[in-house]
């Protein structure tokens, strides 16, 4: 029983790390998707926090069923092999993107914290994603069993000391915000379970006990609700917060200095495990169509997505993202109407 829940934990774990990338670890994507809401937004993290609990959990009880073992599999139960087929070339793509992007933040963290060379971090993530990669999903398993933890305390610290602080800089409620905040938070939701796909519906098939699954899902769910609420909250006591790139580091400097560059290193460890998370979904992906010893498929897309992280990523995301916005609510409708067959 013990050794079913620590599993459940494990698989928690995983789905925390793979959403929580970047942007939701450095606080830009909270500003950017609920903040801006003003009180709407703390309504819209409940909603996404709804769909993370069960359209992720569901999504998990699917793949097991229809004994998806890549992302691929399950693009095509939902859409169709036809339109599968084309769906699963776009999300390769945007994997290789967003997989490039991350190399590229962790670069960023080392020049703009650390004052060392974009290069140097980018190297470094490469050659730890390699290490981990080499032990498989244990490696996967093993990351964030050490980063999630740690990312949960630093939130909830920040979220109690916020209540300490006499002013909240909330926006001003806009009353023609009041559709919007819906349709952002679904939004955040669809865009985060399609990417977590890559990684949650192979970690499904290895997976096999449903209890395990069921329970890793929903508890998932319920700590990345706890920890959108919590940065939601530390983020409120923050002047101007939409000027700043890294948010949630300013209030980690202003409110715990001491504690500032062990944060830094979390929102690298959160990187990190996005890096492994869609490289993950890559090799698997990739591997159903090559023949070749998997590390060589993993240092391959590594040596790709380097080169594609040159290319600067505002330009790939703000040319991608549109389409794949309309990709992600789709698999979100299909996910929710589609039913679960039967064991």
């Amino acid at each position: 029983m013990m050794r079913s829940w620590a599993s459940s934990f494990q698989v928690a774990a995983v789905y925390i790390g793979t959403v929580v990338g970047a942007g939701f670890a450095t606080g830009r994507e909270i500003v950017e998707f609920f903040m801006k809401y003003g009180v709407f937004g703390l309504a819209g993290i409940i909603l996404a926090g709804f769909l993370f609990i069960s359209i992720g959990t569901k999504m998990l009880i699917l793949s097991k069923r229809i004994n998806a073992t890549s992302y691929q599999d399950l693009v095509n139960y939902l859409f169709g092999r036809k339109i599968g087929s084309f769906v699963n070339i776009l999300m390769l793509i945007i994997l290789f993107g967003l997989t490039s992007i991350m190399l590229s933040g962790a670069g960023a963290i080392f020049k703009e914290q650390l004052g060392l060379s974009v290069k140097l971090g980018v190297i470094i993530t490469i050659l730890l994603t390699i290490a981990v990669m080499f032990f498989g999903v244990k490696g996967l398993f093993s990351v964030n069993m050490i980063v999630v933890p740690m990312l949960i305390l630093f939130s909830s610290i920040l979220a109690i000391q916020s209540f300490s602080v006499e002013a909240f800089y909330t926006k001003p409620v806009d009353m023609s915000f009041s559709f919007k905040w819906i349709l952002s938070a679904i939004s955040y939701a669809a865009f985060n379970l399609t990417m977590a796909s890559a990684v949650l519906v192979p970690l499904a098939s290895e997976i096999k006990d449903e209890k395990v699954l069921r329970r890793g899902g929903m508890l998932g769910g319920f700590l990345l609700t706890i920890i959108l609420i919590s940065s939601y909250i530390a983020l409120s006591t923050l002047p101007n917060v939409m000027e700043f790139d890294i948010p949630m580091a300013e209030v980690m400097k202003t409110t715990f200095f001491a504690f500032y560059f062990i944060y830094i290193a979390v929102i690298f460890g959160e990187i990190f495990t996005s890096v492994i998370g869609n490289l993950y979904g890559l090799e698997k992906q990739l591997l159903t169509y090559i023949q070749l010893p998997r590390m060589i498929v993993v240092c391959t897309i590594l040596c790709i997505s380097a080169f594609i992280s040159k290319i600067g990523y505002s330009s790939l995301i703000s040319s991608l993202y549109p389409l794949f916005g309309y990709i992600c609510l789709g698999m979100l409708v299909l996910l929710i109407v589609k039913k679960v067959p039967s064991k």
